[in-house]
């Protein structure tokens, strides 16, 4: 018995990468920093990362085959604080999500301790094409 996946689909050509593309998203899921996905209009995304305590100098975007990677690593402000509680997190993060083709960053803003990256994907035109049949 021969074991079906979505990559060997007769059907689905050329699409032999997507379940690698999933596989590797999903190793890489963790919870930290809690982050929303919400559709902004028909074509436009935003990734919204709650990112309290980093500066922007802290955060790094960068999109890296097809992946849009998040970076988050605040600097050591050293041995003069002496914490009796500590309950906010300062650890650095690495947040990675697969963008499809077609889709690019559109920008990135912070507020009030939250990182908006905004994400647009480009309408393809609809093509029509004829081809040509040759006679052996």
């Amino acid at each position: 018995m021969t074991k079906l996946t979505l990559g060997s689909h007769p059907f689905l050509l050329g699409f032999d990468q997507l379940e690698r593309l999933v596989e590797r998203t999903a190793k890489s899921e963790n919870g930290y920093p809690p982050f929303n996905i919400e559709q902004s209009a028909e074509n436009a995304y935003r990734i919204t990362l709650a990112v309290a305590g980093f500066g922007d100098e802290d955060l790094s975007i960068t999109v890296e085959d097809r992946q849009l990677i998040v970076r988050g690593k605040q600097a050591d402000p050293g041995d003069e604080r002496i914490f009796l509680h500590r309950g906010i997190a300062a650890r650095q993060f690495q947040k990675a999500f697969v963008l499809a083709d077609g889709v690019e960053v559109a920008g990135a803003t912070t507020e009030n301790g939250l990182l908006h990256v905004d994400l647009q994907r480009a309408v393809p035109e609809t093509i029509v094409q004829t081809i040509k049949i040759n006679k052996g």
